[in-house]
């Protein structure tokens, strides 16, 4: 398995480590439950090293990008980002991702840890086919670029500690606090340039940092000291799946995949129509204009109950419709919540199912998402 450059710093901090994709990654290091509640309540830390770093740049970058993905890069100031989503020519997922413009003909993309080679490979593959290949540069440089997320209502009391000062690139700031949703910016730490975005996969405020591996793994160390007096701690990755299925974000490979379009998972608001042609595009402007025949819901267990798992079932008055796709305990609500597919006659809220789960059938109600909402 693949280790990130953060891997001796897990164990020294007691982790217990999964494979993940390839990787071998941290699940929880004290429990899940506990780093859950500290990131809604607090801050947690998480290494997202795994993830993969690309670059689109040069004269064509933007058309480019326009083809080979669902959202429309032209929109993006130097500065900001956008999740987006690429697409075969089905209008199924090969993998969603953030586009973040870092200057006028220069583009980092990020990318989900399962899918760097499988991306790459795409993106080369579409670039040999482009008529302005030869005004465009590709490049992977997963290799050398680490991450780390820091998410929660606390951060913005001690990130300043640890990325000072204001931006040189990218969005331009006084302090990564004023970093607005979805920007980035170029910041000196210890003598080298890193990105940080205000992003976020948790419903939380927060940021991600992207750096040389030597950075990130100091970064790393500097984020749990300035932010262990208000109650920061290490976060993996069983906390990092609940905290996003609360809030309806889609996880490659659960809610998405290369046979689910962007409107079935119900993503369609980043597929842009108006901007011209892209891969995928005449299904996704049928769907849009006709409907799908299955949609992507969430829902919440309404008795006490094991936790709802991926590919459990879902029943309504004594049929099988569907099946989960993600499912967890939710340690804000204190119940079982998941997502699913279900036939869009059955997709709207306040429908009652029941979730097979270990052979028994448990009552739950399909609601609107996100599921866990502050306050």
């Amino acid at each position: 398995m693949k280790r990130t450059p953060l891997f001796s710093a897990h164990q020294k901090l007691g982790a217990r480590l999964i494979d993940f994709g390839g990787w071998e990654m941290p699940v929880q290091y004290t429990s899940i439950v506990d780093e859950h509640l500290a990131v809604r309540k607090a801050a947690g830390v998480f290494d997202i090293s795994h993830m993969g770093e690309l670059t689109v740049s040069g004269p064509a970058a933007v058309s480019f990008l326009n083809h080979l993905f669902t959202n429309d890069a032209s929109k993006l100031a130097i500065g900001q980002g956008q999740y987006t989503l690429m697409c075969n020519e089905n209008g199924g997922v090969v993998d969603d991702l953030y586009v973040y413009r870092i200057a006028k003909e220069f583009f980092l993309l990020i990318v989900n840890a399962s899918g760097v080679d499988v991306d790459a490979a795409w993106i080369s593959k579409e670039l040999e086919k482009f008529p302005h290949r030869n005004e465009i540069q590709f490049a992977d440089g997963s290799d050398n670029y680490a991450a780390v997320a820091v998410q929660g209502p606390k951060v913005k009391e001690f990130i300043t500690q640890v990325i000072s000062g204001k931006s040189v690139g990218g969005t331009t700031v006084n302090s990564v606090t004023e970093l607005n949703k979805n920007e980035i910016g170029i910041f000196r730490f210890e003598n080298e340039n890193v990105f940080a975005a205000r992003t976020g996969y948790t419903g939380e405020d927060g940021f991600e940092i992207i750096g040389l591996n030597a950075a990130i793994q100091k970064i790393w160390d500097k984020l749990l000291e300035a932010g262990k007096p208000f109650g920061c701690v290490p976060a993996g990755l069983g906390a990092r799946d609940t905290l996003r299925t609360e809030v309806c974000y889609p996880l490659y490979g659960h809610e998405l995949d290369e046979n689910t379009t962007p409107v079935e998972a119900g993503v369609g608001f980043f597929v842009a129509l108006d901007k011209g042609n892209f891969v995928g595009r005449e299904i996704l402007a049928a769907q849009k204009a006709n409907g799908v025949s299955k949609k992507c819901i969430a829902f919440k267990m309404t008795d006490k109950s094991a936790p709802p798992r991926p590919h459990y079932p879902i029943w309504i008055d004594g049929a099988k419709i569907g099946e989960a796709v993600s499912g967890t305990q939710s340690p804000s609500l204190g119940i079982g919540i998941g997502m699913g597919y279900v036939p869009t006659e059955f997709s709207k809220a306040d429908t009652k199912i029941e979730i097979e789960i270990r052979g028994k059938r448990a009552p739950a109600v399909i609601v609107k998402k996100p599921i866990y909402r502050k306050g």
